[in-house]
């Protein structure tokens, strides 16, 4: 038996506390707590901080996904904001973070789990935290509701295409499932998945990101448009956080005339921006760029809006294409957008709005464009992935 005290809560959500001089760390435990491990692996809870509630989910205690279910709404809400103060201060930017915006909303729309054979029957699941032990469950109180069945008919998988991971996507029209595994949608495996398409209102099955059977495309609504969704495409995590994140873009731009959004993916941000200002989409993700050239055309009410296929990160834009534009938008993926932010700092774009969903690259970005002339104005941090360490930003910064 071990007794640790936690002191803090790092930075991946962690309890951290110390013995003999060494970090020890404790999930899902508090500051202030007084644990009793036994080879690393909490036993109780001997004093228990005064902000601890008990969870709301069943599987809590065994499944890797939360982390926060055991803390009050408010110091759980300060911990993340200052996720974002600190990293910003490890950069030398000493600016005002404003509070925690939740966008949990519904609940999370799309989910990726597991599906792994346990004593002879198929069961999907998370990984218990630390582990490559599977947790069995049968529902998710975090998820959208529309994902109510996502346990089920990823385990239904399970006989047909072996030990698999399976994401689910809630579109508009019915649910986008993209399975990775070993075995191939040979015919005979599609005929099954037709029936587990009509029984689970599944719009479309893709294997190792081909298309394997599909009854429709997948459709969102973005702003004005429908848009068709590629296989394994991004979407914001939850409907709450995609109009969060828009309201934010959009706020500062009231005086731009020609906008660019830069890792435009389908066009969250591009479509409604389209709504006041002429926009050009910018994104790796040709399939992507597609989608939403496509909706463009039969969506009505739109300022001109285009787009193209390119590499930011090998190939960002340079000043001269830059300048062309008085502000960028860019939402970048978790490695964030070091390239392009040097090429930024050194145009004469007058208004970034940058969002991110790593404090890390966000802030090391961050004081790429201050140390070339920008001022950090604003910064919101917004919880879209509630319960979890993640934490969403948007930055906007002006010459």
């Amino acid at each position: 038996m071990t007794l640790v005290k936690i002191d803090r809560i790092g930075t991946r959500g962690d309890g951290m506390g110390n013995e003999d001089g060494k970090t020890v760390i404790v999930g899902k435990t508090l500051p202030g707590e007084t644990v009793d491990l036994i080879g690393g692996r909490l036993v109780r809870i001997i004093a228990p901080s005064p902000d601890r509630i008990a969870a709301f989910c069943k599987f809590y205690d065994s499944c890797g996904g939360c982390k926060f279910q055991h803390w009050q709404h408010a110091p759980y809400a300060a911990w993340k904001r200052h996720l974002v103060v600190d990293a910003l201060k490890s950069q030398g930017l000493d600016v005002e973070v404003g509070p925690l915006l939740d966008a949990h909303g519904l609940g999370r729309r799309r989910v990726s789990l597991h599906v792994r054979q346990i004593e002879g029957v198929w069961h999907a699941g998370f990984m218990e935290a630390k582990s490559h032990d599977l947790v069995a469950i049968d529902v998710c109180p975090v998820l959208d509701p529309k994902l109510h069945e996502a346990f089920a008919i990823a385990a239904a998988f399970g006989p047909l295409m072996g030990a698999c991971d399976v994401a689910i996507t809630a579109a508009d029209n019915g649910l986008d499932v993209s399975i990775k595994a070993e075995r191939e949608a040979v015919a005979k495996r599609i005929s099954a998945f037709n029936e587990l398409m009509s029984k689970f209102n599944i719009a479309r099955v893709s294997v190792n990101n081909l298309v394997a059977a599909q009854d429709r495309i997948p459709m969102v609504s973005v702003g004005k448009a429908n848009v068709p969704l590629p296989v394994q495409s991004f979407l914001q995590a939850t409907a709450l956080g995609e109009e969060t994140l828009v309201k934010l873009v959009r706020e500062p731009m009231a005086k731009s005339k020609k906008i660019i959004d830069l890792f435009c993916g389908v066009g969250p941000f591009t479509f409604q921006i389209a709504e006041t200002h002429k926009v050009h989409g910018i994104d790796l993700d040709k399939a992507a760029i597609g989608g939403m050239l496509q909706a463009a055309r039969f969506t009505t009410g739109l300022k001109p809006l285009t787009a193209e296929a390119r590499d930011l990160f090998d190939n960002p834009l340079v000043p001269a294409e830059l300048n062309e534009f008085d502000t960028v938008v860019m939402d970048p993926p978790r490695a964030g957008a070091e390239a392009q932010a040097r090429q930024l700092a050194k145009s004469k774009v007058k208004l970034v709005v940058s969002v991110a969903c790593d404090v890390l690259s966000f802030a090391r970005d961050a004081a790429i464009l201050v140390r070339g002339g920008y001022k950090l104005m604003k910064v919101t941090p917004v919880d879209q992935f509630k319960y979890t360490a993640h934490v969403e930003i948007v930055g906007v910064f002006k010459r």
